[in-house]
């Protein structure tokens, strides 16, 4: 599986290097090249030594957000900023830098928002538009790497990028400029397969959301599994050991090809993780009333949500 393994330009002020800061950009490319090179000298060992990483749960609202365009319910009107629920993506910070799961449509005001500052790489779990339509906001990464953003994903899903952005994979006489387009690769993943990413390790989980096959994503003792229905049993022993586990629950009643509230409790008690959160709401769940509803171990997840990840590097 191929990998990219890039290093976080040290947290200092950043700023956009344009063309008048060739130094600038000269030495984030270096650092680019010399990390992916040390990935191909490297690839398969271990370093035993365990380092803290953080997954942000930067969007956490159904496909239309939460408020609801429009809607007048209690949730849609609520002043709860818990309430207030953008579409899916992930961030991972970790020690080798920073990478997506997910590219909602708010994928820029969410990265703003968490001060991300180089997202080096894109993982999909599946390619509905509430979690792609943000790609395009790549492009700044891109840019400042001279070098194309790897996306991991499944064979299908790069079908479905390669037609929705298809401006993105045109030929280069047909763009304006350098800046005009994404520039994005593909690697693909397997569910069952981990691989590497900036020095993680990544286990892709097989899941159903209705009848379209779909990914999850355990990194160490934490596992993301939105957008899904049904748990294939191979993928259930796969969620055996957690310490965290955020999964999806709609609303109340039940949904084709999503969790309600009472199934997503029925796999919780299954897998048993020590903690568990909930994604992927609509305004049907207020945060405050399912919080009082739920038991002690089990929480809404909400926009900004920071859990620890605790992971082996793999240099």
């Amino acid at each position: 599986m191929g990998e990219v393994n890039s290093i976080l330009i040290p947290r200092l002020t950043m700023r956009t290097p344009f063309v008048d800061e060739p130094e600038i950009l000269e030495n984030q490319v270096s650092l680019v090249q010399s990390s992916e090179n040390q990935a191909e000298q490297h690839h398969g060992t271990e370093c035993p030594e365990v380092h803290a990483a953080e997954m942000i749960i930067m969007g956490t609202g159904t496909s239309v957000g939460v408020p609801v365009v429009g809607c007048q319910c209690d949730v849609c009107r609520s002043q709860n900023p818990r309430n207030h629920r953008m579409r899916t993506s992930v961030l991972i910070r970790g020690p080798q830098g920073e990478f997506v799961i997910d590219t909602g449509p708010e994928l820029r005001l969410q990265l703003v928002r968490e001060n991300a500052r180089l997202i080096q790489a894109a993982v999909f779990t599946h390619a509905h538009a509430d979690h792609l339509l943000g790609l395009d906001d790549l492009r700044i990464f891109g840019y400042r790497m001279n070098a194309a953003v790897p996306l991991y994903c499944e064979e299908q899903v790069e079908e479905q990028i390669r037609q929705v952005f298809s401006y993105a994979f045109a030929p280069p006489t047909e763009q304006s400029h350098n800046f005009a387009v994404p520039k994005l690769r593909f690697i693909h993943i397997e569910p069952g397969v981990p691989f590497t990413l900036l020095g993680m390790s990544i286990l892709p989980i097989r899941l159903k959301h209705g009848n379209l096959p779909v990914l999850g994503f355990r990194i160490g003792d934490v596992a993301f599994c939105t957008d899904v229905s049904t748990i294939p049993a191979e993928s259930k022993e796969l969620l055996r050991g957690l310490d965290t586990l955020i999964i999806d629950a709609l609303r109340k009643e039940p949904h084709p090809t999503h969790l309600h509230v009472d199934a997503a409790l029925r796999l919780i008690h299954q897998m048993q993780p020590r903690r568990a959160y909930l994604t992927h709401m609509s305004h049907d769940l207020d945060y405050d009333t399912l919080l009082k509803e739920l038991p002690d171990h089990i929480e809404p997840a909400y926009d900004g949500l920071k859990i620890a990840l605790q992971t082996i590097v793999v240099e």
